[in-house]
């Protein structure tokens, strides 16, 4: 299994789809970086050699991609301004709750969590 910048890409998977495994690596970024490296975008991950892998990590650092740790942290910093200036993103990041204007009356599942039964009587 190739490593790229700390990151274990999948062998069986072509090249322009193992990249994205990356964190901060999207379909775009891989393509842009498989066309500069001019390596085959259809060409299987295990079939890469030490001198590929290092091309292709070069390329990423000399197009100053953020990825990975950087990015993780530099995401995290932002969360964190947020919620330290009180303004509305902050405090729905703070909450758990929805940051971009959906509903939660229903369908906010995902960031809400699982439902929490309100104690109701029986009879």
């Amino acid at each position: 299994m190739p490593r790229i910048l700390g990151v274990d890409i999948p062998n069986n998977k072509k090249l322009a789809y193992s990249l994205r495994y990356i964190y901060g690596i999207g379909p775009k970024r891989a393509d842009i970086i498989l066309e500069q490296t001019g390596l085959d975008p259809d060409m299987r991950a295990k079939d890469l050699d030490e001198e590929q892998i290092n091309v292709i990590m070069s390329k990423i650092s000399e197009l100053s991609y953020l990825v990975e740790g950087d990015l993780r942290r530099d995401h995290a910093a932002n969360m964190k301004r947020l919620q330290a200036i009180n303004c509305y993103r902050g405090l729905r990041h703070r909450r758990g709750l929805p940051v971009r204007g959906q509903r939660t009356k229903t369908n906010a599942r995902t960031r809400k969590g699982k439902t929490a039964s309100v104690g109701g009587l029986r009879k």
